[in-house]
């Protein structure tokens, strides 16, 4: 069901997929709709898509877009997952361009005036935005790639700047020409890891990028039931994602080197989730790293692949091997490592250096007890 106030055709669509977050829909919804201006009422819509959320999250919708005209919602009968939420939300949105919020996160005030902005100045096919990320307590951090978003020119290409490939690539960092996106022909899959697939093509594909070197988005951290901090054997549905994606790369743009760029970013990516613990149960882990060396061999570029230095490029040549009993090795030692040096922890509110997807041992006495762990167990 969809309630359909009569409109103009509004510039932005802001789509938000909504599921268990009772505790946090309200700020997410305010955070948008106060920030649109005065005069630009019909200039943006906000379209919300209850998935059958199992709380108190379609009254509040229902109660939200009532007399509101700049908000819409959408009701599913039954829960379909984040992906084809956030189709169905895209199915009845209007704009000529589109925002995934998620609806655990919130918008920062003016970012709606600035995006309304650029958007106005450049037409891009893809605008992207920078964020950080907000862990319980208040404690703010800026993401590892945010500094791969400043000094960038007006509207380049991602051969003008390639680097913009490894920005995080979530959908809700993006705000899309809708025209662009149906010409891709881009919709979210189901299953976990669903922007893998979707933003990648973004960049590939537009001839048209721009930047906004702002902060425009608040990424929650911690959430119970957030994929991020799950474990659960879903977490699998990864490999799916990533053969979508170079299955859609090889179709529609069979570059060896764009291919390359792209197998090093998902062997990196695999390496971040089966070291992380609140991702994977230990019993998961051997099963996970088997998975990512198979897909090692299946997609590795006949011209290999800029594999990095030190001892991120040693995961990497374990997974080439499929050597489980070095890499946990290596995984012990990094870890042993770490708590030695922890540092206390920043006081609330504070902001801290970018926040990294892998940290990789890089001082002498760390990399001595990971060679000693491998020689234990066999090096590569």
């Amino acid at each position: 069901m969809v309630n359909e106030p009569t409109r103009a055709t509004p510039l932005l669509s802001i789509v938000v997929p909504v599921h268990g977050v009772e505790a946090y829909l309200y700020q997410c919804l305010e955070s948008i709709r106060a920030d649109i201006p005065a005069g630009e009422r019909g200039t943006v819509e906000l379209v919300a898509v209850d998935d059958a959320s199992p709380d108190r999250c379609g009254d509040m919708l229902r109660s939200y877009a009532a007399g509101r005209s700049e908000v819409r919602t959408v009701h599913l009968s039954s829960n379909v997952g984040l992906g084809p939420a956030r189709n169905a939300g895209l199915a009845v949105a209007t704009g000529d361009y589109v925002w995934f919020v998620d609806s655990d996160d919130w918008l920062p005030p003016g970012t709606i005036p600035a995006v309304l902005d650029r958007l106005r100045a450049h037409r891009p096919d893809v605008l992207l935005l920078d964020h950080v990320r907000v862990h319980e307590g208040g404690r703010r951090e800026l993401d590892a790639s945010s500094p791969l978003l400043r000094g960038v020119p007006d509207v380049v290409r991602l051969a003008d700047r390639p680097q913009l490939l490894r920005v995080q690539h979530t959908a809700w960092n993006k705000v899309v020409r809708r025209a662009f996106m149906d010409e891709l022909e881009l919709r979210f899959h189901p299953g976990w890891y669903e922007d893998i697939p979707f933003s990648h093509p973004l960049l590939i594909g537009a001839e048209k990028i721009s930047v906004l070197d702002r902060v425009c988005y608040l990424y929650r951290q911690g959430r119970q039931g957030a994929i991020t901090s799950t474990r659960s054997g879903r977490h699998f549905d990864a490999f799916d994602q990533y053969d979508r994606l170079l299955d859609w790369v090889g179709r529609r743009y069979p570059d060896e080197r764009l291919r390359a760029e792209l197998f090093g970013l998902m062997v990196n990516h695999m390496l971040v989730v089966v070291g992380n613990d609140d991702r994977l149960h230990p019993h998961l882990r051997r099963d996970f790293f088997h998975r990512v060396a198979a897909q090692y061999r299946r997609h590795l570029p006949a011209g290999g692949y800029p594999r990095p230095g030190g001892v991120a490029g040693l995961k990497h040549r374990l997974v080439g091997r499929d050597n489980y009993l070095a890499y946990a090795a290596l995984r012990q030692a990094h870890r042993l490592a770490g708590r030695l040096r922890r540092p206390a922890a920043p006081p609330a509110g504070a902001a801290v250096a970018p926040a990294g997807t892998d940290r990789v041992a890089a001082d002498p006495a760390e990399r001595a007890e990971a060679t000693d762990a491998l020689a234990r167990h066999g090096t590569p």
